[in-house]
């Protein structure tokens, strides 16, 4: 799955959207879809907790990696890398300074 390099995606419809993982200990989890963006041929989902994880703020988010699993499944993996997630809001930021 290849995604341009800037790529912001934002449609009206599409925010607020819920995605329900699971966390480490197998219970679900609901995360807002903040946006989509596309870093370096990688595709990443900036996602907010509808409620509060311990030792995150109310306006916190996570940056998740999103690939196809074996059935055509998106998958989510949290990215811990710093220097990714510095990355990925940077470009959200920048794209969204664009769209005003």
């Amino acid at each position: 799955m290849a995604y341009d390099d800037h790529y912001l995606d934002q449609d009206d419809e599409d925010m607020g959207d819920i995605i329900t993982l699971l966390n480490a200990d197998g219970e679900e989890v609901d995360f807002e879809e903040v946006a989509g963006i596309a870093y370096k041929g990688n595709f990443y989902a900036i996602l907010h907790p509808v409620e509060l994880i311990d030792g995150m703020d109310e306006d916190d988010a996570l940056v998740f990696h999103v690939s196809k699993g074996a059935n055509n499944e998106d998958k989510f993996e949290i990215v811990l890398d710093e220097e990714i997630t510095t990355a990925v809001f940077a470009e959200y930021n920048r794209l969204l300074d664009e769209m005003e």
